[in-house]
């Protein structure tokens, strides 16, 4: 686990995630350290990271969501590390954490929590050990704290949670509950 990624998240605990060049200038205005990069193709995703470290910030790259990266196979996240200066990335392919974690990136593992199969998986992938993420991340973010606090009790590693974050409620009732940070595309939210 990297922990300088861990007590960074610890100490900034809203992350702004972004959709579009818009949201990257706000974001990169913000007191934001840590973005989430939700968009971008393997021509533009070296030029958005750029901007992110060059304003000092943690660029964490959602390696599904980039047009041309978006597949299970490594060496998209090979991509990343050689040429970027991402700091590191976030998926839902447990392949690309292992290969982003041999590489040094800092690595999210997300999940969606629509049904009870979900969390079933989230618990057997912690159990079995399978993949060992930095930080997984839940969605939607606003899920029951009963659910949160379940998935703290599983998780071998620290959980965030993002998507449908709206407002102070949200983040508070989240950080309440066990969430180490929550990352929402709100630009709202960004400033609280």
């Amino acid at each position: 686990m990297h922990r300088d990624f861990i007590e960074k998240l610890e100490a900034n605990p809203v992350i702004a995630a972004i959709k579009d060049d818009h949201g990257l200038a706000h974001a990169i205005d913000t007191d934001c350290e840590i973005i989430f990069i939700l968009y971008g193709d393997v021509c533009t995703i070296p030029k958005i990271v750029e901007q992110i470290k060059s304003a000092g910030k943690v660029a964490m790259v959602h390696i599904d969501l980039v047009a041309g990266l978006n597949n299970t196979k490594e060496i998209s996240v090979d991509f990343i590390k050689n040429n970027t200066r991402a700091d590191g990335i976030i998926t839902t392919k447990g392949n690309l954490i292992g290969r982003a974690k041999e590489l040094g990136l800092y690595t999210v593992l997300r999940y969606f929590v629509i049904d009870t199969m979900a969390l079933v998986n989230i618990e057997k992938q912690d159990r079995h050990g399978i993949v060992q993420p930095d930080v997984i991340e839940i969605l939607p973010g606003i899920v029951l704290p009963k659910i949160i606090q379940r998935v703290n009790k599983v998780s071998k590693v620290p959980v965030l949670a993002g998507g449908l974050i709206a407002d102070r409620d949200d983040v508070m009732n989240a950080l309440n509950n066990g969430v180490l940070a929550v990352s929402t595309t709100n630009e709202l939210v960004w400033q609280l």
